[in-house]
């Protein structure tokens, strides 16, 4: 499923339900990260990164330890970038050589509404009347899930190239439909604060794509090189 939401640069592997991706064994300076967690945080934890180890085998990188860095995000082997997603019953990765892409975000979330007031502080509110519009054409979609997934895959691509944070409310996220079915579509992301320089560039917008299908709501977000 996030495949089809990526370049065809980018591997991307990904678990559905409860199954295991192979050897789920964890390197000891990652099992010590996890080392008091509940297993549910273990097993994911565990299931994502074998996830992220068996990309790194498909663009011949040799699997190596995936630890968290700067505000957790991902330390991937040089030469490569990627992001990573887990949610209850899936879990992927996604990693591409960085001579091919700037940087990528993915995310993936349950299917359902967002917690009662969460939606007001994670939004813009012309946001908040774009999805109003959106809810009255596709009632089936949850909407409020799917921009929160979109903010959190723009963080992930934003975050490897400004190393700051960047809040929900700094960029304004357009969701646009495809016709046909499964609902799926693209995204774009006005930033509200200065663009992420690429290549001597810099870039206000960024852009992705995303579906609904199979309980989840799945986000990408890809950042070229031009």
């Amino acid at each position: 499923m996030i495949e089809e939401l990526l370049p065809d640069s980018v591997v991307a592997v990904e678990v559905h339900g409860h199954g295991e991706p192979g050897n789920t064994a964890l390197y000891p300076e990652e099992a010590a990260l996890v080392a008091h967690a509940v297993p549910k945080r273990r097993r994911e934890f565990a299931v994502v990164r074998t996830c992220a180890r068996r990309a790194m085998e498909k663009l011949g990188v040799p699997p190596q330890p995936v630890l968290p860095g700067e505000r957790g995000a991902p330390q991937w082997p040089a030469g490569l970038t990627g992001s990573m997603t887990h949610c209850d019953g899936y879990c992927a990765a996604a990693l591409v050589r960085s001579a091919d892409l700037a940087s990528l975000g993915i995310d993936a979330e349950p299917h359902g509404p967002l917690p009662e007031g969460v939606l007001g502080s994670v939004s813009l509110p012309g946001e908040r009347v774009r999805l109003r519009e959106l809810a009255g054409a596709y009632p089936a979609v949850h909407w409020d899930r799917l921009l929160f997934s979109a903010k959190e895959s723009v963080y992930k691509a934003w975050f490897p190239l400004t190393r700051t944070w960047l809040d929900f409310t700094e960029a304004d996220i357009d969701i646009l439909v495809a016709p046909g079915p499964p609902v799926s579509g693209t995204l774009r992301a006005e930033l509200l604060v200065p663009g992420p320089l690429v290549g001597g560039e810099r870039r206000g917008v960024l852009q992705g794509r995303w579906t609904v299908r199979d309980g989840l709501v799945v986000t990408s977000v890809t950042v070229p090189h031009a």
